[in-house]
């Protein structure tokens, strides 16, 4: 994902059992809501088509879907309808437009909505679509419009923009739920958001993982084929800011606190807890944990001090540049020790990237969400 952020290639489908598993815990928040899909195609998206078929079971007083013209494979990918009756259909799917749907009629009578029936909404109500004047980038005017009459935004936004579509999310108090690189958990616009509860992790992929369709595939080592151009990706999350129970669920605490287990870090006062399922139910100070225990984290329960990383880091030592040594012998100076905790341990670690200062080993940590139980604050 790093590398498509960086090629700024963010035609990511996401697959629709992806949204309904997701989604089932999310029901009660849209009844009577308006609902905004502003990074989503409908002719091609399941986001789409998840809320459509749901309209009338979610209660949703409004579906909005919203595209972007410069997608260099709009129109051509998933083809969800069959809009051979429409007018220009063809032309029009090239080109950036909106569609608004407050009302899906049971088309064949078979009392209940299924795409059919939206198919056939799209087909014989002109007013559905309407082509957009500008290109149909979120940011963009018309866009930002359709934003501040909507609700809640739920859809995949583009990986390269993901800082710029939250802060607008969060610069007009929108509710939402976005899927999105984990590693945005340590980004310095992200992670305030995160500890101020402002946003949270959503219920999650199963095993971490999401499918998606992309044109791009196949697109590097990271992805493994799971089909015709559908891959499936590693470390990505949900972020909401849409209630959930198990944002209130307490972490059963089941460990206790050992020294080797959890040495304290050499340049900020803390301790280290590799695995979230070994913080210890007796140590009142702050840890240093991974940041996947965001997916366990109950605001009642812990408190977010902050985020061993630069620029967000806390460490309180600064040491020179040092020797790196990697476990094949090669040597480089570095000075990433600043950004973030590390241990001081007596001789090299087997198997571990280690530093020398000094002729002192350290051990370099992975990015550490520091945290406090609620109430243990001395």
């Amino acid at each position: 994902m790093d590398a498509a952020k960086k090629n700024k290639n963010d035609e990511f489908y996401t697959q629709l059992p992806d949204i309904e598993a997701e989604l089932r815990h999310y029901r009660p928040h849209f009844k009577g809501k308006t609902v905004l899909c502003n990074c989503d195609d409908p002719f091609e998206s399941n986001f789409f088509k998840y809320f459509a078929m749901n309209f009338r079971r979610l209660g949703l007083k409004k579906l909005i879907a919203s595209c972007y013209g410069g997608s260099p494979v709009q129109g051509q990918e998933l083809a969800l309808f069959d809009l051979e009756g429409m007018d220009n259909a063809d032309a029009e799917a090239k080109r950036p437009y909106k569609i608004e749907i407050t009302e899906i009629p049971d088309a064949n009578g078979d009392g209940a909505v299924d795409l059919s029936d939206v198919e056939y909404l799209l087909q014989n109500d002109a007013n559905v679509l309407t082509v957009l004047d500008g290109n149909g980038d979120f940011r963009s005017p018309e866009c930002l419009a359709l934003l501040d009459e909507a609700d809640i935004v739920v859809t995949n936004p583009p990986f390269s923009l993901f800082r710029e579509y939250v802060a607008s999310l969060i610069e007009r108090e929108k509710k939402f739920l976005i899927i999105g690189n984990q590693n945005a958990i340590t980004y310095k616009e992200i992670f305030p958001l995160i500890q101020t509860n402002q946003l949270w992790l959503g219920f999650g992929f199963k095993r971490n993982m999401a499918h998606f369709y992309t044109p791009y595939a196949p697109y590097s080592q990271w992805i493994e084929q799971e089909g015709d151009g559908v891959v499936r990706v590693a470390g990505v999350q949900w972020f909401t800011n849409l209630d959930l129970p198990k944002r209130h669920e307490n972490l059963i605490l089941v460990e206790k606190y050992d020294p080797d287990r959890n040495p304290r870090y050499d340049n900020y006062d803390a301790i280290e807890v590799s695995k979230t399922s070994d913080i210890p139910d007796d140590w009142t100070g702050v840890m240093g944990v991974p940041i996947t225990f965001l997916n366990k984290y109950n605001p009642e329960q812990f408190e977010i001090i902050g985020i061993a990383k630069a620029p967000l880091g806390t460490a309180s030592k600064v040491y020179p540049r040092q020797t790196q040594v990697s476990k094949d012998g090669s040597r480089s100076e570095v000075t990433k020790l600043n950004d973030g905790p590390a241990i001081m341990v007596s001789k090299p670690p087997q198997g571990e990237t280690y530093y020398i200062v000094n002729g002192e080993y350290f051990v370099q940590r992975y990015a550490r969400i520091l945290i406090r139980r609620i109430g243990d604050a001395q």
